[in-house]
């Protein structure tokens, strides 16, 4: 789907489930991450996520446009546009819209694993279990200021 596809689809959308127009840009952001959207305040303009339509696909990416749109219809009405307000949960719920995107499968696989990284300290023998690695020549045993060692790294599944 390219850029003009989209904005036509965002068009098409806000007419027929609002049934009000959509005057601004509707576009493709690649740096968005942990989000299929987001409805810009200052120029009422929509950021899309592509890898939510790429992975997902268009079901998923209508329902992120939905959502959006609701954002945009009630913040120029001068309504509650925020995800807390009545006002925004009402209409999520008129138009069909999702209050929250379904996560992305390659976010599920990258935390599945998870690593537990075990030190101790050379002078009393006492062990720590970190998630993340500790820089053993600045960090220093919290209980009699000795050495730290990093004795080894397990992976659990």
């Amino acid at each position: 789907m390219e850029q003009q596809q989209l904005q036509l689809l965002v068009e098409k959308i806000s007419v027929d489930s609002f049934g009000k127009p959509f005057m601004h840009q509707a576009y493709f952001n690649p740096r968005l991450r942990s989000t299929g959207g987001r409805y810009l305040l200052g120029t009422h303009n929509i950021e899309i996520n592509r890898k939510y339509y790429d992975q997902l696909g268009e079901r998923e990416l209508i329902g992120i446009i939905k959502h959006e749109l609701c954002h945009y219809h009630l913040h120029l009405a001068g309504k509650g546009y925020q995800h807390k307000d009545q006002d925004f949960k009402q209409l999520l719920k008129i138009v069909g819209a999702p209050r929250f995107c379904a996560q992305l499968p390659d976010k599920k696989e990258k935390h599945s694993t998870k690593r537990i990284l075990l030190y101790q300290c050379t002078n009393c023998q006492l062990t720590y279990n970190r998630k993340r690695s500790i820089d053993t020549s600045r960090y220093v045993c919290g209980k009699c200021k000795g050495k730290l060692t990093k004795i080894r790294e397990i992976i659990l599944e």
